[in-house]
């Protein structure tokens, strides 16, 4: 549990850099400043808010863009004057338009920042649903018709790895992971949600 009053306020005065990192797949995100009133905030609203050093006023990341952050911890560092912020960003992050505040993404990328882009596009395919998306039109034919595409990956990649090399089982796996993926947002699921459910099984 973040004690609030223990943090290391006096140093900078009474500024603290937040460092955000996605709490899915850890790609580092921004950075900005917290100071008791935005910390206090953050944590009543669940929406990450800042302190801004030019204007000398808060501000939750969003408020203008829709681009929240969704609060999922804080946790300081070991001197008490730095915190890491977990949240899950609904859209770029930048100003700029891009997912992240850096110049270079693949400084920001993890294994998992892939998936997660993946699953960001179907959402966008399942929102705008424009002509000649494959994925929109599995997406219209509803989750019955999905899960059959599911179904028929599932038996391809068993073949695949009973009988095929490596490449093949690749090929293979991947295809059954993006349907599941479009299957997951067919029933308004999500990656998060699969995660959640696997650390439970696996005892936090």
């Amino acid at each position: 549990m973040l004690n609030i009053d223990t943090l290391a306020w006096d140093k900078m005065n009474g500024l603290l850099p937040a460092v955000v990192q996605d709490a899915f797949d850890g790609r580092v995100l921004m950075q900005a400043w917290m100071n008791r009133e935005a910390l206090e905030q953050s944590l009543e609203t669940g929406r990450v808010t800042f302190w801004s050093r030019s204007r000398q006023a808060l501000w939750t990341k969003g408020e203008t863009s829709g681009n929240v952050l969704e609060l999922v911890d804080v946790s300081p560092d070991c001197d008490g004057d730095c915190l890491l912020v977990l949240a899950r960003p609904s859209g770029p992050v930048c100003h700029l338009g891009t997912a992240t505040c850096f110049s270079s993404e693949d400084a920001t990328r993890t294994d998992l920042s892939f998936l997660a882009e993946l699953e960001r596009v179907i959402a966008e395919r399942d929102r705008d649903r424009p002509a000649g998306s494959y994925t929109a039109r599995l997406l219209e034919a509803g989750p019955q018709r999905v899960a059959q595409k599911v179904g028929e990956e599932a038996v391809e990649t068993a073949l695949a790895a009973a009988t095929g090399g490596r490449r093949e089982v690749l090929d293979e796996a991947a295809d059954l992971l993006y349907h599941l993926l479009v299957l997951l947002r067919s029933k308004h699921l999500d990656l998060p949600d699969l995660v959640e459910t696997l650390r439970a099984r696996h005892g936090g």
